[in-house]
């Protein structure tokens, strides 16, 4: 018998290492405990919301088209032609470069 073994690109290691650098960067260590468990808590929270709302017989549907649509309204906004596409990428830019802060 051979074995497989599978190799990904990502390296434990270094991960680690930065994220033992962040958290020894934190100032206020109790406030960042405090936000993430809050994180923690809004996911549970929404997941049952989304759970239940998935367990109702028409919703699902309906927001299966509410996608649908919106997909196909974006899709003729933005992607069929050329001018269109060119506003798209001058959006995604000027909304990378606030996020980033910088002026790339």
């Amino acid at each position: 018998p051979t074995s497989v073994v599978a190799r990904s690109g990502i390296d434990t290691d270094e991960i680690l290492s930065t994220v033992t650098e962040k958290w020894e960067s934190v100032d206020n260590k109790p406030q960042a405990v405090l936000y993430a468990g809050g994180a923690v808590v809004a996911l549970v929270v929404v997941n049952s919301i989304v759970g239940a709302v998935n367990g109702l017989p028409l919703l699902p549907k309906a927001f299966e088209l509410v996608g649908l649509g919106y997909s196909a309204w974006f899709t003729y906004k933005y992607l069929l032609f050329k001018d269109s596409r060119a506003e798209l990428a001058a959006d995604i830019d000027e909304l990378k470069s606030k996020v980033t802060g910088g002026s790339e």
